[in-house]
């Protein structure tokens, strides 16, 4: 005979903490993703631009190659290949990897995306003012980019979120809010209660970001 699920009750009792301890996981993995693909987004969105082109035509590569790969495709390629090429990383690298370049290729497209708000009176007036490349680039074209895209950058945060259920399918310890659900299931009966609990807490944290994007867009907003 079928076990009965565990009610939501009896799965915060015993596994309250695992859940508080699989979504600081999921809250480190996403900051740290986030922030390093707004990095390598902004170095790559520079290339993109740069008047030399073998790193203009790297730069679009990047973005090509981690645009379109799958993410769960990314993590086996890390997990599984590189050992062949005698290099082990550890499974929280490797889901910090996955979780950073395919973001970043996004986060690069978002920025040129806004880069296309900015009139080019603007770009021939810094010219005008003797500004080097890099000196526009800094002082004019990226601040306006990033002002221009907050909501979407406000997208890709809460997409790394999600995309760090990639973490269940390593064992990772302590794992996230997906391999939480796995982890009950083989332990006890959580059945669909455990995914609506996780499913729950994935849902609070994107209203509270995409709450937070829209107030910080209303404040930074360029009014054209």
């Amino acid at each position: 005979m079928k076990e009965k699920d565990m009610s939501i009750n009896a799965l915060l009792s015993q596994y309250g903490d695992k859940y508080l301890s699989a979504l600081l996981t999921t809250y480190e993995l996403t900051a740290l993703a986030f922030i390093f693909a707004v990095i390598i987004g902004i170095i790559i969105t520079v290339m993109r631009i740069s008047p030399i082109k073998p790193l203009r035509v790297a730069a679009d590569f990047y973005v090509q190659v981690f645009r379109n790969i799958p993410g769960a495709a990314l993590l086996i390629l890390l997990v599984y290949a590189l050992p062949y090429l005698n290099i082990v990383l550890s499974y929280y690298i490797c889901v910090l990897i996955a979780l950073t370049l395919i973001p970043s290729a996004f986060c690069s497209e978002y920025l040129m995306a806004g880069m296309n708000t900015i009139s080019p009176g603007q770009i021939e007036a810094a010219r005008s003012l003797g500004m080097t490349f890099m000196q526009m680039v800094k002082n004019v074209v990226l601040p306006q980019a990033v002002r221009s895209t907050v909501l979407q950058m406000t997208n890709l945060l809460v997409a790394t979120m999600l995309t760090s259920a990639l973490a269940s399918q390593v064992p990772l310890n302590p794992t996230d809010l997906t391999g939480i659900v796995s982890y009950i299931n083989t332990h006890a009966v959580g059945g669909v209660t455990a995914f609506m609990i996780s499913a729950v807490l994935y849902c609070v944290t994107a209203v509270v970001i995409g709450q937070l994007g829209n107030y910080i867009d209303r404040k930074v907003r360029i009014l054209r």
